[in-house]
């Protein structure tokens, strides 16, 4: 990842606990949300006004892709994908700059927001083009934004954080973050053993938490597909063709599991969730923009991910 300083581009690909070689991920910086009346009038949910700048590799960035069909938002909310390759100059837009300012890298639209910004520069962004600024860059938040705000607007109304069951969806959602989604990341950037070996046993122990999970209900909160279960598929679809081998994740595939294959399957097969899954560009981004850990940029021929007959369609 990189960072801007004093409104100068660095790059740096990972924080790291000095003392015990562990990845140490960054809070997000723009917190703000969009609801139907606004927040103090400021964020209103209006069709054509926000824009989504994302990654099709980046995990935290697919949940709001797939929030975004699954809302039916695809009219309401632009995107803008950015390359594969994360580089020097951080996320690059594709030739010809982005689709609303011609910028070539997305630091740029963060000192457009902010010319005194300095923190992290990442995907998801949700831009209010009205104002010219960022609304928000947590992917958490802005899942949830996408889960109500537009309801008015698009009439759908599936709800996937219903107050009923919140607090078991706030629970699980707390175990996957740090052990699974933020997991293979402890794992992959560990600069040293103590702290890889660390991850790896937290990440496989929760990973056999879930498929035994999985053994007894569909879902991760019981019979009802909620936010906790986009939340885990972005890390599991991944997983086997990237986390597994470049991330020395490899104590099993998770084609090698007894029940999480036909859950993935069941999630891949949401109308429209395929059409969110690039893994060309999943695989040129983490092969291709992680020189410390594949200093030649070698992208793997296999595997070949399958998560059945909506895979091989």
């Amino acid at each position: 990842m990189g960072l801007l300083q004093r409104g100068k581009w660095v790059d740096q690909w990972y924080d790291t606990d000095s003392s015990g070689g562990e990845f140490k991920r960054q809070d997000s910086r723009f917190r703000h949300w969009i609801t139907a009346q606004g927040e103090d009038n400021r964020f209103i949910a209006e069709s054509d006004r926000y824009h989504l700048f994302v990654s099709l590799a980046c995990p935290w960035a697919h949940r709001t892709l797939i929030f975004r069909v699954l809302k039916q938002l695809q009219t309401h909310i632009g995107v803008t994908v950015v390359k594969p390759l994360m580089l020097e100059n951080g996320w690059e837009f594709c030739s010809g700059g982005d689709d609303l300012y011609g910028l070539d890298f997305l630091y740029e639209l963060y000192l457009k927001a902010n010319p005194n910004y300095e923190g992290r520069v990442t995907v998801p962004l949700l831009w209010d083009k009205k104002q010219q600024c960022i609304v928000n860059n947590e992917s958490a938040d802005i899942i949830r934004i996408f889960n109500s705000a537009f309801n008015q607007i698009t009439g759908n109304r599936d709800d996937y954080y219903p107050e009923p069951l919140r607090k078991d969806i706030d629970a699980i959602n707390q175990r996957v973050y740090d052990t699974i989604n933020n997991g293979v990341y402890r794992a992959g950037f560990a600069t040293s053993q103590s702290a890889y070996e660390k991850a790896y046993t937290a990440l496989f122990a929760s990973l056999d938490w879930v498929d035994d999970l999985l053994s007894q209900q569909p879902y991760l909160v019981g019979g009802k597909l909620t936010e906790a279960d986009w939340r885990l598929f972005t890390t599991l679809i991944r997983f086997d063709a990237v986390y597994h081998g470049h991330f020395k994740c490899n104590r099993n595939k998770l084609a090698e599991y007894r029940h999480i294959p036909g859950y993935m399957e069941r999630l891949y097969g949401m109308p429209g969730v395929a059409e969110t899954v690039n893994f060309d560009h999943i695989k040129q981004h983490y092969y291709g923009s992680h020189k410390t850990i594949n200093p030649f940029g070698i992208i793997p021929a296999g595997p070949k991910p399958d998560f059945g007959p909506f895979a091989r369609q």
